[in-house]
C-alpha cells in the first residue's frame, strides 16, 4: 500500500491542530491533578497500555488529547522511548504483594479469604442525577472490619499446585536483565512466554474484552472460572550500583489466574497488567488459557490476538486511512474505467478466410 504526503497544506494543518487545542483549552497544574483524582481506573488504563507508570504523566496525556484513549497512550510511549532505563526491579511474587482486593469464584474458602475490596459489582447503577441538581454527592463513609484482611495473601494456583491439581506451567525459568523486553524486541511467533505475557498487559482493553468474551461464548477451547482475581500494589525493589537493596515506592497492579478443567488436571491462565483493570485480565487470562491449541487462524490463536490488541498499531493502521491516498485510489479508478471501455467495445468481427 502506498501512503500519499499531504503537500501544500502547511498552513491548513497548523491552523488545524490550534483549533484542536483552543477547544481544549489551557492545561494547567489544577486541571491535571483534577483529572488524576477524579477519574483513577482511566488513569491506570492508559498507564498499562503504554506500559508506563506516572500517573501525572497520565493524566497529562489525557488532558492534552481532550480524552482520546489512542491518542493519549500513544503521547504517554513516545514520551517513555525518551527516558533511561535505569536499573531493572527484582521479581514481585504474588504471595508479596500489598492486596486491596482478592476474590476467587472457584473457591469459596480459598486460603487467606475472599477479600472484597473497592468494587461496583454489587452495587445499584443508578446515575446521581442530583448532582445537575446542584446538590453534593457525598460518599457514605467506610465503617472499619472488626478484624482487618492480611495484607499479603497466598496464590491460590500455588495452593492448587502443591495439591497436584494443576497441570505444570509454562515458564522462561529468566530473571532479571535475560528477561526479553517487547519493548525493544519484535515480536515473533512461537511468542516468547515473556514476550506473551508483557504484549498482553499493555494491550487495548476493548480488543481484550471483544477477543476475550468471543472465546467465552464458545468460539475457543476452554471456559474458563475466575481462579483468583487480585488488585495490589507491588513494592518495586532495586539494587544501587553500589550493592544496597531498597524499595522505589509501590505501584498498582491487577492479575487474574482462570482455570478450566482439562482430563484430571486444571488448566491455568494469566494475566497481570499495571494499574487496576479487572476486566482487561479476566479476558486477557482468558486469551491465554485458549491459546493452548488453539487453531490457525483462530481468534484465540496466540499470533491473531496479540497483534490485533495492540491498540497503538493498530489504531494508528485504521486512522492513516484519513490521510491522503489519491494516487492509489485514483489509479484503481482509471483501472475500473479501462475495464468498462474493453468491455463496452463491439468485438471485431472476424476476418474472411482466404
Amino acid at each position: 500500500m502506498a501512503y500519499v504526503a499531504t503537500r501544500g497544506g502547511e498552513r491548513a494543518i497548523e491552523q488545524s491542530q490550534r483549533l484542536f487545542c483552543a477547544e481544549m483549552g489551557d492545561i494547567t497544574p489544577d486541571r491535571i491533578a483534577e483529572i488524576r483524582a477524579a477519574m483513577p481506573y482511566l488513569i491506570d488504563r492508559i498507564m498499562g497500555e503504554a506500559s508506563l507508570y506516572d500517573e501525572d504523566l497520565a493524566a497529562l496525556a489525557l488532558a492534552q488529547t481532550g480524552g482520546e484513549l489512542y491518542e493519549a497512550v500513544l503521547l504517554l510511549r513516545a514520551w517513555r522511548t525518551t527516558q533511561p532505563r535505569i536499573s531493572v526491579a527484582e521479581p514481585v511474587t504474588q504471595d508479596a504483594l500489598f492486596t486491596h482486593r482478592r476474590i476467587s469464584a472457584a473457591f469459596k474458602d480459598i486460603p487467606g479469604g475472599q477479600v472484597l475490596g473497592p468494587t461496583l459489582d454489587y452495587a445499584h447503577r443508578i446515575l446521581a442525577t442530583t448532582v445537575l441538581d446542584g446538590q453534593v454527592s457525598t460518599p457514605d463513609p467506610v465503617t472499619p472490619a472488626k478484624m482487618a484482611s492480611p495484607p499479603r495473601q497466598p496464590s491460590v494456583s500455588a495452593w492448587q499446585a502443591e495439591n497436584g491439581l494443576l497441570s505444570p506451567a509454562t515458564s522462561d525459568h529468566l530473571t532479571g536483565n535475560d528477561i526479553p523486553d517487547v519493548t525493544r524486541e519484535p515480536l515473533l511467533f512461537p511468542a516468547k512466554r515473556a514476550h506473551t505475557l508483557q504484549s498482553l498487559a499493555r494491550a487495548e482493553t476493548g480488543g481484550v474484552l471483544a477477543l476475550g468474551y468471543a472465546a467465552q461464548r464458545g468460539y475457543g477451547q476452554a471456559h474458563p472460572t475466575v481462579n483468583e482475581l487480585r488488585l495490589a500494589e507491588a513494592e518495586i525493589v532495586v539494587t544501587h550500583p553500589r550493592g544496597t537493596r531498597f524499595s522505589a515506592g509501590r505501584v498498582k497492579v491487577s492479575q487474574a489466574e482462570v482455570v478450566s478443567k482439562k482430563g484430571s488436571q486444571l488448566e491455568l491462565g494469566f494475566s497481570a497488567t499495571m494499574g487496576w483493570n479487572e476486566v482487561k485480565v479476566i479476558a486477557a487470562a482468558t486469551l491465554d488459557l485458549n491459546s493452548k491449541g488453539a487453531p490457525k487462524g483462530s481468534a484465540t490463536e496466540e499470533e491473531f490476538f496479540l497483534y490485533h490488541t495492540e491498540g497503538v498499531e493498530s489504531s494508528g493502521f485504521c486512522i492513516h486511512f484519513k490521510l491522503p491516498h489519491y494516487v492509489t485510489f485514483q489509479s484503481s479508478l482509471d483501472a475500473m474505467r479501462d475495464a468498462k471501455a474493453r468491455k463496452a467495445a463491439p468485438e471485431k468481427s472476424p476476418e474472411p478466410a482466404e
